[in-house]
């Protein structure tokens, strides 16, 4: 699910806005013609090295249930350049915001966080959190999740980029899945590290990101 604005700041950013993260606009339109019989164009979103955005993500959602990261990441003309993990016994003291509040009242079980870092043969380089949170039960999850979809509640602190030798990036949680699992969320965020990535396909990788398996 896409991350529903409210209230300032937000994301993971509990600053003013973002910061750190370059991003900019590369997708094309590509408007396809209907058939012989006279139907209606349809438009298909492709990044700017002609990847169709939305096979893209199908696809790599395929290969990341499986526990294929490097399989999702070459459906997007990406490939994984650094990737670090590391798992916590407690939310409390890696959280923020009304996030952490709710930890507060209601602990988690469990967090394990993973950060990559992917890239294409031209320069461009993104940065992908996921964190997977688990719970008590399903109850527990849900409320989670309602809570952290919403822009400016604040979130799980993602693993800093340092640890993958990339500049200090802050995620803003623009660019955010998040997922039921049972008894765990899953919550997948990016940002642009260096060169053109567009915002499509951040929102591509961080929906693809949130179906890998902890």
């Amino acid at each position: 699910m896409a991350r529903r604005i409210g209230g300032a700041g937000g994301g993971s950013d509990p600053g003013a806005g973002r910061a750190g993260a370059v991003v900019a606009a590369g997708v094309l339109a590509m408007s396809v013609a209907g058939g012989l019989s006279g139907g209606g164009a349809s438009t298909v979103a492709v990044d700017s090295a002609g990847v169709n955005l939305g096979k893209a993500r199908s696809e790599g959602k395929k290969s990341a249930r499986n526990g294929d990261a490097d399989g999702a990441w070459r459906q997007m003309n990406m490939r994984t350049l650094k990737r670090t993990a590391k798992p916590a016994l407690e939310c409390v003291s890696h959280s923020f915001g009304q996030v952490r509040d709710h930890f507060l009242r209601n602990p988690c079980k469990s967090l394990d966080r993973t950060l990559f870092a992917v890239g294409d043969d031209r320069g461009n380089v993104a940065v992908v959190s996921v964190a997977w949170v688990g719970f008590r039960n399903r109850r527990d999850a849900g409320e989670f999740k309602k809570l952290i979809d919403v822009h400016g509640t604040g979130d799980i602190t993602p693993l800093a980029t340092p640890l993958l030798d990339l500049a200090d990036i802050r995620f803003t949680g623009l660019h955010y899945q998040s997922r039921p699992d049972s008894s765990t969320v899953v919550i997948a965020e990016t940002e642009s590290a260096s060169g053109n990535v567009s915002g499509e396909t951040l929102d591509a990788l961080a929906d693809i990101a949130s179906w890998l398996p902890r």
